[in-house]
């Protein structure tokens, strides 16, 4: 009769049913650093090219969260014209002191 080791489990044993929000922000961490990691090691053709591919990046990016705000303007026009107001007055209260 041979015994087999009983040995402790490691969290990466641990398997949770649920899908909850703390453990989708973790994928989507690691998958934002698999990439990051992934291009700072790519080949490129020389500073000049990688630069650009930087700038293209960081306008899609912001071409996106701009057509994204536009949207939700579109969406609920008063609750942002409300909020850019509270918005304004909180500023200018601070720049009045």
């Amino acid at each position: 009769m041979t015994q087999t080791p009983i040995t402790p489990a490691s969290p990466d044993d641990i398997v949770l049913e649920d899908d909850t929000l703390t453990q989708r922000l973790d994928r989507q961490a690691d998958a934002i650093l698999a990439e990051g990691e992934r291009r700072s090691f790519e080949d490129t053709t020389s500073l000049r090219q990688a630069l650009r591919d930087d700038a293209e990046l960081i306008r899609s990016k912001v071409v996106g969260r701009v057509e994204t705000a536009r949207d939700g303007i579109r969406d609920e026009p008063m609750k942002t014209t409300l909020y850019a107001l509270g918005v304004g007055f909180i500023i200018g209260m601070l720049l009045r002191r």
